[in-house]
């Protein structure tokens, strides 16, 4: 596991909190697809980096 693998998992993570925060604040859904897509991507980027 290197630091760019642990980088963007950590990164999606973070997004994701994001994600679950906008929710419940009721912001558009288009920016919580937004935000959403890019926790996606830098999860899958980061597992995908590992292997």
């Amino acid at each position: 596991m290197n630091g760019t693998s642990t980088a963007l998992i950590v990164v999606g993570l973070f997004l994701l909190g994001g994600v679950i925060s906008f929710v419940k604040q009721g912001l558009p859904r288009g920016v919580v697809v937004l935000l959403g897509t890019g926790s996606a991507l830098c999860l899958l980027a980061g597992v995908l980096r590992l292997g």
